[in-house]
């Protein structure tokens, strides 16, 4: 059950298969890896990374994950995150899917069928 996702750049989750688990930048900087639920992920997307070429989304089962969830408001909006407190095992995620922006920049969450 993908209940979770997570943008990131390619090269990033490349290093993660090496590595043998996917640590986001922001889990040494804020202590967590910023992830949306798949409702949320678009406008993610469109407000943080508009235009950018080369991402991917992780699609994440929850109930695998081996740290700890936490649904977190920081920035004062008006619903809650999940944020994932701890390395992403790989085996969590369900999903590695192309998640390229349309000719005029935004996103839209891709077809899984």
């Amino acid at each position: 059950m993908i209940d979770l996702m997570h943008i990131t750049e390619r090269v990033n989750w490349l290093k993660a298969l090496e590595a043998g688990s996917y640590r986001a930048d922001s889990l040494e900087t804020q202590g967590f890896i910023h992830c949306s639920t798949p409702a949320q992920v678009t406008a993610t997307a469109n407000r943080y990374y508009r235009g950018q070429r080369g991402l991917v989304l992780l699609c994440i089962d929850s109930r695998q994950l081996a740290s700890e969830v936490r649904w977190e408001n920081l920035e004062g909006g008006q619903e809650p995150f999940p944020h994932i407190y701890g390395p992403l095992n790989l085996e969590a995620v369900e999903k590695v899917a192309e998640f390229e922006p349309g000719t005029d920049g935004s996103f839209i969450l891709p077809d899984f069928n």
